[in-house]
């Protein structure tokens, strides 16, 4: 069996691991991966642990090389995935926004989710997301006014930005007409 180079843990470190094994709250995927470290830097093989903690050695072998790049971090919180990629085009978005905002349906006050999909060719789903996205509301009377400006959906972008993604040591001042 290949054995990576020996762990060295700090005391410090070794303190985190134990909590972090021992924890009551402690995720159990976590307490696993801080077991597979803390067995390791023991001197145990891969095939021991993997027999020990009832994994793989391609799931020991994974936490070891993790931790030794990476550290304690790395074994607390997964690595980001890539996620799904989106169907929409932002130009289809766009039309959606500028749609709901700059029109109205034949015999109705205001779009409905469904009314708006059918007419655009996406789904009710799609429809319903960006609406939640820029917190779009043409159902709502007492809040919801339409604005002109052809530039709104880059303008609340902008603005939704800066609240989502903010700058460090940023001072973000809104005035209102």
């Amino acid at each position: 069996m290949k054995k990576l180079t020996q762990i060295q843990l700090s005391s410090e470190g070794k303190k985190v691991l134990i909590k972090l094994a021992k924890g009551r709250n402690t995720a159990q995927k976590v307490v696993l991966r801080a077991q597979i470290i803390l067995a390791y830097s023991e001197g145990k093989t891969q095939e021991e642990i993997s027999v020990k903690l009832s994994t793989n050695r391609r799931t020991v072998g994974k936490w070891l090389r993790r931790y030794n790049q990476y550290g304690v971090e790395s074994i607390i919180k997964d690595a980001p995935r890539r996620g799904r990629i989106p169907m929409i085009t932002e130009a289809k978005e766009k039309q959606i926004v500028e749609t709901t905002l700059q029109t109205k349906p034949k015999g109705a006050t205001h779009w409905s989710t469904r009314t708006l999909a059918v007419h655009l060719g996406v789904s009710k789903m799609t429809t319903q997301r960006i609406w939640k996205k820029y917190n779009l509301k043409p159902y709502s009377v007492k809040n919801f006014k339409i604005s002109n400006d052809k530039n709104f959906v880059e303008k609340v972008k902008d603005v939704v930005g800066l609240y989502l993604n903010p700058p460090e040591k940023a001072l973000v001042i809104s005035v209102d007409e």
